[in-house]
């Protein structure tokens, strides 16, 4: 799909542009337009300023359009709480940088990996003024095995048993908790099993992790709601 891009006179007609060093000023944008790397300047709420063109044909933009935008919101639900606090970390001066690597959602509902670096801009009086992102899509033959957010995987009783069979519950326990017999418990887990494409609860459970179904760092583990139909 062929896609001009964002102008940097269409991204944000109104922006000051005096945030680069005088002498270097042009040379910093015709470097930033040019870039193969997805690069955006966010305000210190990480709403995207501007864009260049390579940051815009990732998430197939039109000119203008991803102008006020939260930054966290392109995220994948399995990384937008650590980035985000990394981006507080750069926005109130407590580190001038980090990279990490991040999951993100693009053209089409596309899910990516891609490694990222935030850098804190600091105006001539010291203070953050806002944050540079650069973002650098990994190329996989294959794909980044991680599961749309946008897709509801589960019904409300499938996340509770997928949930019950992360904390190693029985099928006697999840049926007694759930009040279900417990022929209805494993028709739900073998449900998930074909769903998942899985061939037991173990695999079931380490499919659903490396997915981003489940919050990293989180007990007792819940299906975040971004996958769960209402």
């Amino acid at each position: 799909m062929n896609n001009p891009g964002l102008d940097s006179a269409e991204i944000l007609p109104d922006a000051p542009r005096n945030w680069s060093p005088e002498p270097y000023r042009d040379s910093y944008l015709a470097l930033f337009e040019q870039s193969i790397v997805c690069i955006a300047n966010l305000d210190l709420e990480f709403r995207i300023m501007e864009a260049n063109r390579s940051f815009a044909r990732q998430f197939d933009w039109t000119p203008g359009h991803g102008t006020g935008k939260d930054f966290c919101d392109l995220l994948h639900p399995s990384v937008q709480g650590k980035t985000k606090n990394e981006l507080i970390r750069l926005a109130d001066g407590q580190s001038p940088r980090f990279a990490d690597h991040l999951v993100a959602v693009g053209a089409q509902d596309a899910v990516f990996r891609a490694e990222m670096t935030g850098i804190a801009v600091r105006s001539g009086a010291g203070r953050v003024d806002r944050i540079l992102v650069l973002v650098d899509p990994e190329e996989s033959a294959d794909g980044p095995q991680i599961a749309n957010a946008r897709r509801k995987l589960f019904s409300p009783m499938h996340a509770r048993i997928l949930e019950g069979v992360a904390m190693g519950e029985s099928t006697v326990q999840l049926a007694t908790r759930l009040f279900l017999s417990r022929g209805g418990v494993e028709y739900h887990v073998a449900s998930l099993l074909r769903k998942m494409k899985v061939t037991n609860r173990p695999a079931l459970i380490s499919k659903s992790y490396s997915l981003g179904v489940f919050a990293v760092g989180q007990w007792p583990p819940r299906v975040r709601p971004e996958f769960v139909s209402d």
